[in-house]
């Protein structure tokens, strides 16, 4: 909806900056399901079909499928209100996905659910994601969900991407001190480097592969699950 200073957007090739939204043909999950209250499950992930004036026999084919693919099979007369809020969200990914659209944004679709829900549903987009092929762009503050449900990961600051790449890059290869803070719990030691050494509060190791400036600022961060304790014996 946000017309962009710089820059292009592009899908399957093709600017859509001179699209309209609603030809965009793109299929978007909200935080909240939205779904029509009004409207049985079926009616409720035909809407989109109807608004594009396919045929009746097409329409049923395909909210049949949708169903299927979030295993909702057989709920197309159950109402909104008479569902749990996991399948709820499950009705509104099958209303984004009826129309076959070539990308799906997800935006924190799963913040409303408990722990053990939103882990089951990310097991079910990250499944439905494989089968069909569809390309997810997927917002969340959940750094956990992120490193789970991702092939690729960005990580933003204050608008601007510090860091893209796979999850096992950017949480083995942090780019920059709030990349590595922001992903998981890190113990962080601030220190200086001397003479090809860098030393952090009571400590000093070799940084061969980064030759610090004399006496230049230097940090390093541990993981807590990458250190082993072990009883050490004097003498």
């Amino acid at each position: 909806f946000q017309d962009p200073t710089a820059g292009d957007i592009r899908l399957r090739g093709q600017s859509i900056l001179q699209t309209p939204s609603h030809k965009r043909n793109i299929g978007m999950v909200f935080q909240r399901y939205t779904l029509f209250p009004h409207l049985s499950v079926g009616e409720n992930v035909a809407f989109p079909l109807r608004v594009r004036r396919m045929g009746q026999d097409e329409v049923a084919a395909k909210v049949k499928r949708a169903l299927s693919l979030v295993r909702l099979d057989g709920f197309e007369d159950r109402m909104p209100a008479k569902m749990s809020g996991g399948q709820q969200q499950r009705v509104a990914l099958a209303r984004a996905l009826v129309y076959d659209p070539p990308v799906l944004l997800m935006d924190e679709p799963l913040s409303a659910l408990d722990k053990k829900l939103r882990e089951e549903i990310q097991f079910e987009i990250r499944r439905i994601d494989q089968e069909t092929g569809v390309t997810i762009l997927y917002v969340t503050h959940d750094q956990e969900e992120a490193l789970r449900l991702s092939d690729r990961i960005a990580i933003f600051n204050q608008g601007k991407i510090e860091q893209s790449g796979s999850p096992q890059q950017v949480w083995e290869h942090p780019a920059s001190p709030f990349v590595y803070g922001f992903l998981g719990d890190v113990n962080l030691f601030h220190g200086r480097a001397h003479e090809g050494l860098v030393h952090l509060e009571g400590m000093q190791i070799d940084s061969p592969e980064h030759q610090a400036a004399q006496n230049a600022k230097a940090f390093a961060y541990v993981r807590p699950h990458d250190l082993d304790v072990e009883r050490y014996a004097p003498g």
